[in-house]
């Protein structure tokens, strides 16, 4: 793996050391190092059950890690206070698996619920900005649906929209492919793609789809029994003689 100069010089957005999270008897994440540049997208892959979804939620401060630690911008988030944490949180957007939209709010009310809550900005403004982000991911045609009016593919776009609402330096994406046929699965790829090369965040997607990681990572990670046994680009997995990387990418091909 090749880290540029500013992950060398311990100025990435995302650096993550030694995490190790366990639930009971069972180690999920065993000592995880990992580090995220701006503008770079490192997609972690693994079986169900490995920790994955974890990692995020570790990321975001939605769980704490048993030790190790997860700096955010040059700030270590374990044991920061709820005031201090929600500060950070605010330039990460984060892609729920289902996009965990409200169901009694509209699409445009979704995307503009972090804008009402977290700034100052005036309804017209606000307004503005929201249809901006839904043209941005293609559903500015559907303000005014609800969520159970619209299809899977279509409630991903709208958490995208959501999640860029604050302007993030960083993205995480639980499976945002997950669910999806191939064609829709292949779109939201682009639009990750897309959003990706104008906002120049640093971002986290975690996912199963390998095609998916090849298509919007430039960086893969694979997790298995809580270690990541291999880092680095799609043809390094490729050329891999490790027996799980080999089997992973076998079956998931």
């Amino acid at each position: 793996m090749i880290e540029n100069a500013e992950a060398r010089n311990g100025e990435a957005p995302v650096v993550l050391r030694g995490l190790r999270k366990a639930f009971g008897a069972h180690t999920v994440l065993n000592g995880i190092d990992l580090t995220v540049a701006r503008g770079e997208t490192l997609a972690v892959l693994g079986r169900s059950g490995t920790g994955k979804s974890v990692l995020l939620k570790i990321i975001i401060g939605l769980q704490k890690a048993d030790s190790g630690s997860a700096t955010i911008h040059g700030q270590e988030i374990t044991g920061l206070n709820p005031d201090k944490l929600n500060a950070i949180r605010k330039k990460m957007g984060f892609l729920f698996q289902q996009a965990a939209l409200y169901d009694s709010l509209t699409v445009e009310q979704n995307v503009d619920f972090p804008l009402k809550h977290n700034t100052g900005m005036p309804e017209s403004a606000r307004r503005d900005r929201v249809r901006e982000l839904l043209a941005a991911v293609g559903m500015e045609g559907d303000l005014k649906k609800m969520p159970s009016d619209i299809s899977g593919g279509m409630r991903k776009r709208v958490g995208l929209a959501r999640a860029l609402a604050l302007d993030p330096d960083i993205l995480l994406l639980d499976e945002p492919t997950a669910g999806l046929d191939p064609i829709t699965s292949g779109e939201i790829d682009e639009l990750v793609l897309k959003l990706q090369k104008e906002h120049h965040m640093a971002s986290i997607v975690v996912t199963h789809d390998l095609q998916s990681a090849k298509t919007i990572a430039g960086r893969l990670a694979l997790l298995h029994e809580g270690d990541v046994v291999i880092e680095g680009s799609f043809e390094d997995l490729e050329k891999s003689h490790l027996e799980f990387v080999e089997e992973f990418m076998r079956r998931d091909s």
